[in-house]
């Protein structure tokens, strides 16, 4: 079960940790062109707003993501031990 969720950890770690490989500027790239297409005008406070939200909701969901991968893999451990009694 735990060499599981390690094989289904790694496979969603794989296509995150590609898209790590976005810089910075290149995140401001997208999504001011993500707000343009909202329609909004660079240089305005709007723009900026915009930018913010995309960006707050981008560390949302980065945080979800945390909670949700530690949860998965820190569950609580169960330790069974059985016990063998003998008829005579």
């Amino acid at each position: 079960m735990r060499l599981y969720r390690l094989v289904v950890l790694a496979a969603l770690a794989a296509p995150l940790a590609a898209c790590q490989t976005m810089t910075p500027e290149e995140r401001r790239a997208a999504d001011e062109s993500t707000c343009a297409g909202y329609g909004f005008r660079r240089g305005t406070e709007a723009m900026a707003r915009c930018m913010l939200d995309l960006e707050l909701d981008r560390r949302a969901e980065s945080r979800a993501f945390q909670i949700r991968s530690s949860s998965m893999m820190w569950s609580p451990m169960v330790v069974e031990r059985r016990v063998i009694v003998e008829r005579k």
